[in-house]
């Protein structure tokens, strides 16, 4: 996995993701639980999160790579981020015994939630 700037320009498996199985990740509460703290086009929107920025037209907004190393860890960005680390193992404190040594999501996971919000486009009407 390598950083470019303020990306991971290239899928950590070599592969695209499958979108359709990138939204049940990301709307599972076990898994990415992403409307917890973010708005996402889906008829409850208005029972998600507003903590982190919402993710509606997210496509249009930041490149694939800059997606990516966002749910890899986005505290690479922003040291203070509360946004979880979903693929680092490394330097995490006061981390479940569920999770010790593990990261949350495989790189496949990842690769699908991606998938999932490149199909956010600003100028998609849902």
């Amino acid at each position: 996995m390598t950083i470019v700037d303020d990306g991971i320009p290239h899928s950590l498996t070599g592969s695209p993701g499958d979108a359709v199985r990138g939204r049940e990740i990301a709307f599972n509460r076990d898994k990415g639980n992403c409307p917890i703290c973010h708005v996402i086009p889906a008829p409850d929107a208005n029972l998600h999160g507003n903590v982190g920025p919402s993710l509606d037209g997210v496509a249009g907004r930041l490149s694939e790579g800059q997606m990516r190393l966002r749910l890899v860890d986005d505290r690479r960005l922003n040291p203070s981020s509360i946004m979880p680390s979903y693929y680092r193992v490394d330097g995490l404190r006061r981390v479940a015994a569920a999770y010790a040594g593990a990261t949350v999501l495989t790189a496949e996971d990842i690769e699908d939630v991606l998938a999932f919000l490149m199909t956010l486009r600003p100028d998609d009407k849902r």
